[in-house]
């Protein structure tokens, strides 16, 4: 689905008058946004913010916008590249699992640290926990999703598991 297929669907559902409102914006602007972008007719057409903010992570080659918009929705950003068959299956489980155990080490460390102190885990201390605490969460459905995709099975690498949990 394209973004301003996306835009258009969401703001239908509220009104394109009530999103211009609720983003300071007009309702031209708005409408703008769920037309296809046409660079070469830069009057009458404007990236949407889903473009904008895909543009920013292009141009900067960091995925933590959206890592942050993932977070703020209360998801988890899984890095799909990271899933992908290797040739080495037990090479790719053992870095897989050692990225999942240094991200909880870590996470161990900053809650130690901020533990040690006896006026208890300040503001920045706990926003600390919290980012940790998110990129153990993704390295671990990172870690699951290759491991339901067959990543770490041979026999299983070209028939994903359908059913997670199932024992049939």
């Amino acid at each position: 689905m394209k973004s301003h297929e996306i835009m258009k669907s969401v703001v239908g559902v509220v009104g394109t008058k009530e999103v211009a409102f609720a983003l300071n914006t007009s309702a031209s602007l708005v409408y703008k946004w769920c037309a296809p972008w046409n660079p070469e007719d830069r009057a009458g057409t404007t990236r949407n913010p889903l473009d904008r903010v895909l543009e920013l992570v292009e141009c900067t080659d960091d995925r933590r916008p959206v890592e942050w918009l993932c977070r703020e929705v209360g998801g988890i950003y899984v890095d799909p590249s990271s899933i992908e068959s290797e040739v080495d299956l037990d090479a790719e489980c053992i870095r897989h699992t050692q990225t999942l155990l240094s991200e909880f080490s870590d996470l161990l460390q900053v809650i130690s640290l901020a533990m040690a102190d006896e006026s208890g885990i300040d503001r920045a201390e706990a926003e600390q926990i919290r980012e940790k605490w998110h990129r153990l969460q993704s390295q671990g459905e990172t870690f699951v999703r290759a491991c339901e995709r067959g990543l770490f099975n041979e026999s299983i690498v070209n028939d994903p598991i359908d059913g997670i949990g199932d024992s049939t």
